[in-house]
């Protein structure tokens, strides 16, 4: 089932996540949320925006076609370790190492992208669907969707990690006037430039 997917300023979107304690409905939220996280082109879904305030997310940011930004020669090796699609529940970084920048979009703020900087390498734990502790360390673009996913069990969203000018003129762009509007099928979408291949976290 496809769900709605939370846009700022929804309040919800600000609101602290809770540990997930009963994983009885786990198993049907994450499936309904990877369909979601599927038809909106993402990469990564986390509950609370689709009004869930569960400490949980869903990961796929595998290449899909030759058209992306992003191909099978730049997944790295221990990113090719990691079998995808992830769901991952409690998440707790207990690692993070260097830097790296990454141009990053948002269902929840759609048709907005901007330069967010983030750890290289993370070391995650984390339980699965049956609650089971798990483990991963990973680098490249998984570990830039799966910081940008927890961000928003905190209420955060990527354009908090910008400039307070830069945030606060995106804040009240979309305050003020909206987002655009999907085109109905048949109509001609136009995109910003650059931006046909991008796909949001």
């Amino acid at each position: 089932m496809i769900l709605e997917v939370l846009k700022f300023p929804d309040p919800r979107l600000r609101e602290k996540s809770d540990e997930v304690k009963d994983f009885s409905s786990t198993r049907s939220l994450s499936a309904n949320m990877l369909e979601t996280m599927y038809a909106e082109n993402g990469i990564g879904l986390a509950a609370p925006q689709v009004g869930e305030l569960h400490r949980l997310l869903v990961v796929d940011c595998r290449p899909r076609d030759t058209k992306g930004r992003y191909t099978i020669e730049d997944v790295s090796k221990l990113e090719a370790q990691i079998d995808q699609p992830l769901v991952i529940i409690n998440p707790r970084l207990i690692r993070q190492e260097g830097k790296t920048t990454f141009e990053e979009g948002c269902l929840s703020v759609p048709t907005f992208f901007d330069t967010v900087e983030r750890a290289q390498l993370i070391e995650l734990e984390y339980q699965d669907l049956a609650g089971k502790p798990c483990r991963l360390v990973t680098d490249g673009l998984l570990a830039i969707v799966i910081q940008h996913e927890m961000d928003h069990l905190e209420g955060t969203l990527f354009i908090d990690h910008l400039s307070l000018v830069k945030s606060n003129k995106i804040k009240n762009q979309i305050r003020k006037h909206g987002y655009p509007e999907k085109k109905k099928k048949g109509e001609e979408e136009l995109e910003p430039v650059g931006t046909s291949s991008r796909r949001k976290l």
